[in-house]
């Protein structure tokens, strides 16, 4: 019985065993399972929010946005955060391809993205102290660096899972040669260089299908370290890799191994092409203007800086090549003749839609990036007697004739101000204002201001175009203020095409990456800001300026018309001319950039800006036809203006001036002995409370034909030198 008993303890013993043995196997089982189940949630968990790899795109991770001229293929700026040009893979030199697939992956054609024997090669290689090797396969490459670029740095299981498995989904979605061409053009070569291309031309200055075997080998060895494997910064590492590349095609055949000795012996000849550090190719000045436009965040575009640098757009702009070269001959001939240190600034503007043809900023954008043409990078100069025409409209506005007689004789006195006079004290006498408009006559202008109202011209001019400040002093009619040429041909284009006027734009249209139009201006909307019967009579105004007064300089050799304004400032500082003709509106500087108003150099007195229009639109208009302004019916002037306080009243109809304004600013014939009604009596007399002191001088003989005035300061007494150490 006991050893039953003991038997049958035994076995209830080795059952129990059994029983135990399969419970831990089980456990055992069971935590596998669930360390399976988890790491299989905590993988799907990794790979929940994985990037589109659907389009191609992605696969760059900064696309060059490009910026033309209107004619949609000159080249202006390449806009980049890295030095790309991608290629097509037949525009590839075999020895590349041959290359890249030895060093980097030779299994690529026969894996899935993710090559196993090379991962475990590569391990086994790093346990044993041999090379170091990633053991990342071509498209495991291609997605660390483009789609997986914010996480290139982090080295984690969870990076590489999902580095593999978009790798493995990148290929059943592309073919091996798309994914080989993506690699080419994205891997980073050194010294800012992007794709293949980018390199071939950074290092050897020509075309990545022009590479031969050692150079080819050579940019294949650089990716593996980009900063210490490039030939300008690291040469005998770069020659030491570029070795090892060649080794490497030789056993796995691309070459023979005569063929890699060879190569090994060439010596590393570079023919570097400096990249561009701005992105701009052309017109530094004006494709600097549209950067600027494109990224003022308080502007109509606001792009961010990837936006534009890593957005692939494709922007035309309003820039005219044929009317840049016209305009920068016309510059550079002008400062020729001048000499240092005078420098040209111009803007030409179509009137009939605002676009800016032609712009130029200065003599020298690299070393001088203050724009004069915008003010960027400082502010505009005081515009003299161009200002005028402001006034002009003002007063046809109110409704006066520019047949009535004005005071323009050689000084005013008005209440609590300077003295003003005309240029070398010249005396105009009484005559119709359209005439003491084309002899810019100082005195006539600051009377005929404080007749019409300095806030009734600060409003004219508002509308017309200019945004800078505007002073509220009748000093502004002589051109006290700074505006800029692009602001002055802006509203001068307000005449040129009968009272309409329309914002200046240097933009017509922006393309996004996938073709889409984001940015439509090809047709602008203007803005009726001058009745049509007045823009024609102030036109018909500054025609005579040109025709016989102080702007004969910017007659054309053609039967086309033309209008305009001359300006100088204070001592001749600076030299002004806007002049307007059907096609184009064109304001033009002449002067010297300088830290402070005072320290800029006088003008030569011959000199004027007014020729540099006539260069100019001579070239434009060389071989286009001639066209005529807008034409309406007169104004309903008032049946007869008077003033008395300042000298204004009765009609000129019919007047004949017999005053002439000779290249030097001389006047002659009858008019020019008058003296001024100083009396009270008759036409008026003197009032006011603005204006200025300063006279000019006689210029030498022989000068050319501008005889315009310097501009006095206000009574307020403003520091009329530029805001910016720049002088802009």
């Amino acid at each position: 019985m006991a050893s039953r008993a003991v038997k049958g303890r035994y076995h209830v013993k080795k059952k129990s065993g059994k029983v135990i043995a399969l419970s831990i196997l089980a456990v055992i089982i069971a935590v596998a399972v669930a360390f399976c189940i988890g790491g299989i949630a905590l993988a799907n968990s990794w790979l929940e929010d994985l990037p589109d790899y659907s389009n191609a795109d992605q696969f760059s991770t900064s696309s060059t946005s490009v910026v033309y001229a209107s004619d949609g293929e000159t080249v202006l700026a390449e806009f980049q955060l890295e030095n790309r040009e991608p290629v097509e893979l037949d525009q590839v030199s075999q020895y590349v391809k041959d290359a890249t697939i030895a060093t980097e992956d030779e299994r690529f054609y026969q894996h899935n993205g993710v090559d196993l024997m090379g991962t475990i090669r590569a391990v086994v290689n790093n346990l044993m102290g041999r090379s170091r090797e990633g053991g990342s396969s071509i498209t495991q490459q291609l997605v660390r660096n483009t789609v997986l670029s914010e996480e290139m740095s982090e080295i984690s299981f969870k990076r590489k899972i999902r580095e593999m498995v978009l790798a493995t989904k990148l290929e059943e979605s592309y073919d091996k040669d798309d994914i080989l061409l993506m690699y080419l053009n994205t891997i980073n070569y050194g010294s800012g260089s992007y794709g293949i291309q980018a390199a071939a031309e950074r290092y050897f200055s020509k075309p990545a299908s022009d590479l031969t075997l050692a150079e080819a080998a050579t940019l294949v060895g650089i990716p593996q370290s980009p900063t210490y494997n490039n030939p300008i910064d690291h040469m005998e590492n770069c020659k030491s890799r570029r070795n090892t590349v060649l080794s490497r095609m030789a056993s796995n055949g691309y070459i023979t191994e005569e063929e890699a000795e060879a190569a090994k012996a060439e010596e590393i000849v570079l023919n570097p092409t400096e990249p561009s550090m701005t992105g701009i190719t052309a017109y530094p000045y004006f494709t600097s203007y549209v950067r600027n436009q494109l990224m003022n965040q308080e502007g109509k575009y606001a792009f961010s800086t990837a936006d534009l640098f890593a957005g692939g757009l494709k922007i035309i702009t309003t820039l005219d090549v044929n009317d840049q070269q016209a305009a920068e001959a016309a510059a550079a001939e002008k400062e020729e003749e001048v000499g240092e240190p005078f420098e040209v600034a111009l803007c030409a503007v179509d009137p009939d839609n605002g676009y800016i043809k032609a712009m130029v900023g200065g003599s020298d954008y690299d070393n001088q990036q203050v724009n004069m043409a915008t003010g960027e990078g400082g502010s505009g100069r005081q515009v003299g007697s161009t200002f005028k025409a402001f006034t002009y409209v003002a007063a046809l506005e109110q409704g006066i004739d520019p047949d009535t007689l004005i005071d323009a004789g050689y000084s005013v006195k008005l209440d609590g101000a300077n003295e003003v006079f005309n240029v070398n004290k010249m005396n105009f006498g009484t005559r119709p204002i359209k005439s003491a408009l084309a002899v810019s006559s100082n005195t006539a202008f600051m009377r005929l201001i404080m007749s019409v109202g300095v806030e009734n011209v600060r409003d004219v001019a508002e509308r017309m175009g200019i945004t800078s400040n505007i002073q509220n002093v009748a000093g502004i009619t002589l051109g006290i203020d700074s505006f800029t040429p692009l602001e002055m041909a802006d509203a001068y284009a307000t005449l040129a095409n009968g009272g309409i006027h329309y914002d200046p734009e240097c933009i017509i249209s922006i393309t996004d990456r996938s073709g889409k139009v984001i940015v439509d201006n090809s047709s602008p909307e203007g803005e009726r800001v001058l009745e049509p019967e007045i823009a024609a009579a102030a036109v018909e105004g500054l025609e005579g300026v040109v025709s016989g007064g102080s702007g004969t300089d910017a007659r054309l050799s053609s039967d086309q018309p033309v209008a305009g304004k001359t300006g100088t400032t204070d001592d001749k500082k600076d030299s002004w001319f806007a002049g307007i003709t059907p096609q184009l509106s064109v304001a033009i500087w002449l002067g010297e950039r300088a830290d402070t108003y005072d320290q800029a150099s006088r003008i030569p007195s011959w000199a004027s800006a007014a020729s540099t229009f006539a260069y100019f639109m001579n070239r434009v208009l060389e071989y286009t036809p001639v066209e005529q302004f807008p034409t309406a019916d007169k104004p309903k002037y008032l049946a007869d203006y008077r003033d008395s306080k300042n000298h204004i009243g009765g009609k000129g109809t019919g007047w004949q001036d017999d005053v002439q304004v000779d290249a030097n600013g001389n006047v002659t014939g009858g008019g020019a002995a008058q003296e001024p009604d100083q009396s009270g009596e008759g036409d008026g007399s003197s009032g006011g409370n603005e204006g200025g002191n300063q006279g000019g001088d006689q210029p030498p003989t022989p000068p050319p034909t501008d005889p315009e005035e310097p501009t006095p300061p206000p009574t307020t007494d403003p520091d009329p030198a530029p805001e910016t150490p720049s002088g802009a």
